[in-house]
């Protein structure tokens, strides 16, 4: 039997482009644009998660050094660093869910002393979920049946 993405630890990428808070703000732009996305994790020296620097930090960083010739040119001062992490077990119906309740694009994933492992994207995500609907037999219903994602007894909400 294949084993099908349910959680965290299997359908995130882990080959990924990060940042450190010293990173020159023209450099971490860079960086943006040539992999074509909208942010990255930063990551310390010990590769301990600090947060996420997006083209919306960029922005604000930008708008900052025309207001306020902007103190420094590290990326540190503007990081994000509000974000929401899952772990490496966290299951997909969570990881929607988290999703849904917040506006990133992407969700770092930590392990148990906070180093980044990896991250998932909205696509990752829905990518996961489409296998698995592929999984769930045709109803007769044109509802679409997200039950045969997990069981009724496993699912984090009552």
């Amino acid at each position: 039997m294949t084993k099908h993405p349910t959680t965290a630890r299997d359908i995130m990428a882990t080959n990924l482009v990060t940042l450190t808070p010293d990173t020159d703000v023209f450099d971490a732009i860079d960086r943006l644009l040539k992999h074509k996305i909208s942010g990255a994790p930063v990551v310390d020296r010990e590769g301990s998660f600090v947060g996420v620097f997006s083209e919306h930090c960029s922005i604000s960083l930008l708008v900052a050094a025309v207001y306020d010739s902007a103190p420094t040119n590290r990326i540190g001062a503007f990081v994000d660093r509000d974000v929401a992490t899952i772990e490496p077990e966290t299951d997909l119906l969570t990881i929607a869910e988290r999703f849904l309740n917040t506006h990133q694009r992407r969700l770092p994933v930590l392990d148990e002393q906070g180093r980044l492992v990896g991250q998932i994207s909205r696509r990752d995500m829905l990518k996961a979920a489409h296998s698995l609907l592929d999984l769930v037999p045709v109803h007769e219903s044109s509802t679409l049946y997200l039950s045969g994602i997990m069981e009724r007894k496993d699912a984090p909400i009552g």
